[in-house]
């Protein structure tokens, strides 16, 4: 489908206020990750989602799509109910992330990753 798919058409149906499809979302998030997309492109696609918004449908299709574009850690089952994750707004001044995860260990929580903690470049 990614081969098929036209940016700026996708770019005009958003602006005009359509829908995307999930195929469509699974197109653009590919070609991000994939960097065969124009960064222009990517800034119009974007600034046309947030000015038109978009349906719960597409949000989740959203997100989903940009979930399974990177690595998706998996956890032992006995870890259900153990694994716990600190978000933060960023910025200047987060003073809590780097002591979380050794103030939580001692309780029996596993921390998958702070804000402020970068894992990888």
């Amino acid at each position: 489908m990614e081969n098929t798919v036209s940016f700026p058409e996708l770019i005009r149906k958003k602006r005009d206020g359509g829908q995307f499809t999930r195929e469509e979302i699974r197109a653009f998030v590919l070609a991000v990750k994939d960097k065969t997309i124009q960064e222009g492109q990517i800034g119009a696609m974007l600034m046309a989602m947030w000015l038109k918004g978009m349906v719960a449908e597409e949000t989740l299709a959203l997100t989903h799509e940009m979930m399974l574009s990177g690595e998706v850690m998996s956890w032992p089952k006995e870890w259900t109910e153990l694994v716990v994750d600190k978000h933060s707004t960023g910025g200047v001044g987060d003073k809590v992330s780097i002591p979380l995860a050794p103030a939580l260990a001692p309780c029996g929580c596993k921390v998958g990753i702070t804000a402020g903690a970068h894992c990888c470049s």
